[in-house]
Parts: structure tokens; sequence; C-alpha cells
């Protein structure tokens, strides 16, 4: 085996390798999408063929109810959903001062 030959045999296994690459890229199912952790509410839809699709958008079960009726989906809560807290700045106690650092 002379060196072209091997260089022969080296290019079309990397064209080889990367045309299988690109159309597994091209083919593959997409990534799901993370749900929104804003809204409690989330509308799962199932769409022809089997799969289903997942929309976290709602601010109450009726908006949901609404936007699914007549459709082949559901409402469900949202398990990513952290209710919103009120964030109070922290102060010292009355009559202490904080030191400024540590000594």
């Amino acid at each position: 085996m002379n060196i072209s030959t091997s260089l022969r045999r080296m290019l079309s296994v990397l064209a080889a390798t990367s045309t299988v690459a690109g159309a597994t890229a091209v083919f593959a199912p997409a990534a799901a999408e993370p749900l929104d952790p804003n809204y409690p509410v989330c509308l799962q839809q199932w769409e022809w063929g089997g799969s289903n699709r997942i929309s976290c958008s709602y601010r109450s079960w009726e908006d949901c109810k609404a936007s699914a009726m007549g459709l082949p989906a559901m409402c469900l809560a949202n398990p990513y959903w952290s209710q919103p807290t009120s964030v109070r700045p922290v102060r010292p106690p009355h009559g202490r001062s904080v030191p400024d650092r540590m000594w």
C-alpha cells in the first residue's frame, strides 16, 4: 500500500463520517424546551403522530382550560413553578449598628 492509497482511504472515511454526522444532526429530534418557571399552569397538547408539546404560559387554570377547549389537550400544574416571594431589605435590629468590617 503506497501513500496515495492510504490518503485516499483516509479521506473517504472522513467524508463518510462527516456525512453521517451531518445527517444525524438534521434528522435528530429537537431538544425539549425547558418549562417556564414563571407560570403556574401548563398546557399539554397532543399532535399528529403521537408527539406532544407542553407550553407553560398560563397564569390560571381558567386561561389554560379556555385555550384547551376543543383541542386534544389538558392543563397541568407546572412542576418548576416557584411562587413569587416578597423580598424585604434586611435591616439590623433597632439600636444596633452593623460593623462594616470585622477585626
